[in-house]
C-alpha cells in the first residue's frame, strides 16, 4: 500500500523510494537532513561555507602560495589580501543576491587578472554562477557567463604568452560545466516539486471523491430508511386503528390485527438493521445478506397494505417480447409503489381504495398508482417521500408524475426506460 502523503510543504520530505536498497535510503535520509537543516537555518550554512573559503584564501595569501603561479610576484601584500577577501567574503550573500555578488566578484577578479596575481580564489565566481543557473531565468546565464569570462580574457590579453590555453579555455569549460550542473539540479528540483504537487492534488481529489461517495451513500441510506420506516409505520397504524374498532365487537379480529402488527414490526426491524449495518465502522462478522425487494415481492406488499385496511387491486401487464428489468430498476419500481401506497394509507382517509398498474414493454417499465381519496390535495404533497421517489427515478433517467386527479384522489405515474443498471 502506498504510504499516505502529508499535507502542506512537508510533503516533499516523504520517502519516495521505499523499494531502494538500504544504503541508498540512508544516503537519501542524510541528504534530506542536511536540506532540512539548511531550510531551517540557511545563515549557518552560508557562514560555514564562506568562513571556509575566507580561511583558505587567507592561508594562500599568508604562506605566499599565490606567488608560485603569479605573473607578477612583487605585488604589495595589502593588495593581495584585499583581493583575497574581495573574492571570498561576498559568498555570504550568493543565494539571496547571486547576480550582484557575481558582479562584485568579477570586478575583483578583473583586478586580479590585470595585476598578474592570478589568485586561485577567482574560481569562487563559479558559486554565484551555479546559484544563478539554479534560481534565476535561464537568459540571465548569458550575462553571468560573460561576467565570469571577462577577467580570463583580460588576463590573456594582459599576459599573452600561453594565456589563452592556460586561462580562457579552462575557464570556458568550468563555466559550461557549472551552468549545466545548475540547470540539471534545477530541472530535477522542478520535476520533483511537480510530482509532489501532483501527488497532493491526487490525494485531495481522492479525499473529495470519498466524501462525495459517503454523502451519496448517506442519501441512499436515508431514502431506504424513510421508505422502510414510513411504510411499515403506516401499516402498523392502520392495523392498530382497525384492531381498536374490532376489539369491542370481534376480539378474534383484534387478535389477528395484533399478530399482524407484531409481524410487521419484526419485518421493519430486520430491514432497518440491514440498512444500518453498513454504517458500522468495525467490520461485522460474516452474515447472511437479505436480498433487496424485487417486483416478485409486490404481492406480499399488497397483502400487507390490505391487512392495514386499504383495499388495493394490482394489475400486471407484460409484453410478449419484454424481458425482466434489472435489479436496480425493480427496486425503484417497488419503492415507488410502496411509497405511493404509504401516502394513501396516511392521507387518503378511511374510505379510500387504490389501484396499482405495472406494465412491462421491450423499451420501458411503467407503474401507475391511483387512489380514490376524498382529500385533494394531500398535506405536503412535495414532502420527503415524493422527493425520494424523484431521486430514485432520476438514477435511471426516468420520469415521475405526481399530482391530484381532477375527479378526486391522487395519481403517481412512473416511467423507466429499459437501460442497464448504473454503477453503484
Amino acid at each position: 500500500m502506498t504510504p499516505a502523503l502529508k499535507a502542506g510543504p512537508d510533503a516533499r520530505d516523504q520517502d519516495w523510494s521505499p523499494g531502494a536498497p538500504a544504503l541508498t535510503r540512508r544516503i537519501q535520509r542524510l541528504i534530506q537532513r542536511i536540506r532540512d537543516f539548511d531550510r531551517r537555518r540557511p545563515l549557518v550554512w552560508d557562514l560555514l561555507l564562506t568562513g571556509f573559503f575566507v580561511t583558505a584564501a587567507l592561508i594562500d595569501y599568508g604562506e605566499g602560495g599565490w606567488q608560485t603561479i603569479a605573473h607578477n610576484a612583487n605585488l604589495p601584500g595589502w593588495l593581495v589580501c584585499s583581493m583575497s577577501l574581495g573574492l571570498s567574503v561576498p559568498l555570504l550573500w550568493r543565494r539571496r543576491h547571486p547576480l550582484p555578488v557575481l558582479t562584485a566578484l568579477s570586478l575583483v577578479a578583473l583586478a586580479n587578472s590585470l595585476t598578474g596575481a592570478v589568485l586561485q580564489a577567482a574560481l569562487l565566481q563559479l558559486f554565484p554562477l551555479f546559484n544563478i543557473a539554479l534560481r534565476l531565468p535561464i537568459r540571465t546565464l548569458w550575462w553571468a557567463a560573460a561576467l565570469v569570462m571577462g577577467p580570463y580574457v583580460a588576463g590573456a590579453i594582459r599576459f599573452p604568452p600561453d594565456g589563452w590555453d592556460e586561462q580562457v579555455v579552462p575557464g570556458i569549460w568550468a563555466v559550461g560545466l557549472v551552468a549545466l550542473l545548475g540547470i540539471a539540479v534545477r530541472t530535477r528540483r522542478d520535476y520533483t516539486e511537480a510530482l509532489v504537487d501532483r501527488a497532493r492534488r491526487l490525494q485531495a481529489e481522492r479525499d473529495q471523491q470519498a466524501q462525495l461517495a459517503a454523502a451519496a451513500e448517506r442519501t441512499r441510506i436515508a431514502r431506504e430508511m424513510h421508505d422502510i420506516i414510513g411504510h411499515n409505520l403506516s401499516v402498523i397504524t392502520g392495523l392498530a386503528d382497525g384492531g381498536r374498532y374490532a376489539a369491542a365487537k370481534s376480539p378474534e379480529r383484534a387478535v389477528q390485527a395484533l399478530d399482524a402488527i407484531s409481524t410487521t414490526s419484526r419485518t421493519a426491524l430486520t430491514e432497518l438493521r440491514r440498512v444500518l449495518g453498513v454504517l458500522r465502522e468495525d467490520a461485522p462478522p460474516p452474515a447472511e445478506l437479505t436480498p433487496q425487494p424485487t417486483l416478485t415481492d409486490l404481492d406480499q406488499l399488497m397483502d400487507g397494505v390490505r391487512a392495514a385496511g386499504l383495499p388495493v387491486h394490482m394489475t400486471v401487464r407484460r409484453h410478449p417480447d419484454a424481458v425482466p428489468p434489472g435489479p436496480g430498476q425493480q427496486l425503484t419500481v417497488y419503492r415507488v409503489v410502496q411509497e405511493a401506497l404509504t401516502n394513501t394509507l396516511k392521507h387518503a382517509g378511511p374510505d379510500a381504495t387504490a389501484e396499482v398498474d405495472v406494465t412491462y414493454t421491450p423499451h420501458a417499465v411503467t407503474a401507475t398508482v391511483t387512489d380514490t381519496s376524498s382529500r385533494t390535495p394531500y398535506p405536503s404533497p412535495e414532502g420527503r417521500g415524493i422527493t425520494g421517489m424523484r431521486e430514485r427515478t432520476a438514477l435511471y433517467d426516468g420520469t415521475l408524475e405526481a399530482g391530484a386527479r381532477p375527479t378526486g384522489g391522487w395519481r403517481i405515474h412512473l416511467h423507466l426506460p429499459r437501460n442497464e443498471d448504473p454503477e453503484p
